[in-house]
């Protein structure tokens, strides 16, 4: 498994997500109505964990690119976090700007409002380093952010709690949800892919591997959902020309991510206290 991953490139969340051929066989498709790529659309209005869920715009100051991604909100004391990928936080090695988040993103309407971003955080072993297929496990990043009015908590609801599993774990009937865009995806609704996942490698945190969808282009950092709790982030996929496709999530286990959501929960309560 572990060579499977080392094959794998990050999603390009400003590309197009052409798909020439089915790269889920049918019988591995457990998302009912699912397409090709194993994704179907989420029913609205959008309930519960869903309402969670929403896209994360940011810019890219020298190329003047707009990166689009998913993220969710996730429970924190600061009632004020952002879960995504850490790659959706830069672009070409340069961290984004003008970050914002727009939760129960809905057919171009924000029903929760836009929040900014004051700060962003991820795992040190991202900073500074060129792409690498051992930066896998560390894919994970959490987004700030702040408003007027009160928390995004209050907004929303309460966040997903963080699924912290251990390394060899296995999870069956993961719902991977986000904002793919390209050809045959808006980037405006949210689709859903159901999938079993499996642990790929043991390196770091790890990473889990579900061979029941294909994320496409702009499905980078949308959660993967267990019930109320969100085991990962989507983080790579292999090509799209793969005619047995899968996606690779960096999960929520280990100390890095726990360090990482503890120390960006302080920096948070300090800012509203301040």
């Amino acid at each position: 498994m572990l060579r499977m991953v080392l094959s794998l490139t990050l999603l390009d969340p400003t590309g197009l997500a052409e798909v020439p051929q089915r790269s889920i066989p049918p019988r591995r498709v457990l998302t009912p109505d699912g397409d090709r790529l194993g994704y179907a659309p989420v029913a609205r209005p959008y309930t519960g964990a869903q309402r969670l869920i929403g896209v994360l715009l940011g810019r890219d100051p020298v190329s003047g690119t707009t990166v689009l991604c998913g993220g969710a909100v996730i429970r924190s004391r600061s009632r004020s976090l952002v879960l995504t990928a850490a790659h959706c936080l830069y672009h070409d090695g340069r961290p984004l700007r003008q970050v914002v988040f727009l939760p129960g993103f809905d057919q171009g309407r924000p029903p929760f409002g836009v929040w900014p971003a004051v700060r962003t955080w991820v795992p040190d072993q991202w900073r500074g380093r060129p792409y690498s297929a051992e930066l896998l496990p560390y894919d994970v990043g959490l987004v700030g952010v702040m408003r007027r009015g009160g928390t995004l908590e209050d907004a929303t609801g309460p966040g997903l709690r963080p699924l912290a599993t251990r390394r060899g774990t296995s999870l069956r009937g993961l719902d991977l949800l986000g904002y793919p865009a390209g050809r045959r995806y808006p980037g405006t609704r949210m689709y859903h892919c159901v999938g079993d996942a499996k642990e790929a490698t043991t390196q770091g945190p790890g990473v889990l591997v579900t061979q029941n969808c294909h994320a496409p282009s702009g499905g980078s950092g949308g959660p993967a959902v267990y019930g109320e709790e969100v085991a990962g982030v989507v983080s790579s996929s292999s090509p799209m020309s793969d005619a047995a496709g899968f996606t690779v999530l960096a999960r929520l286990g280990g100390r890095p991510f726990s360090r990482l959501l503890a120390g960006a929960d302080t920096w948070m309560r300090r800012r509203q206290r301040s």
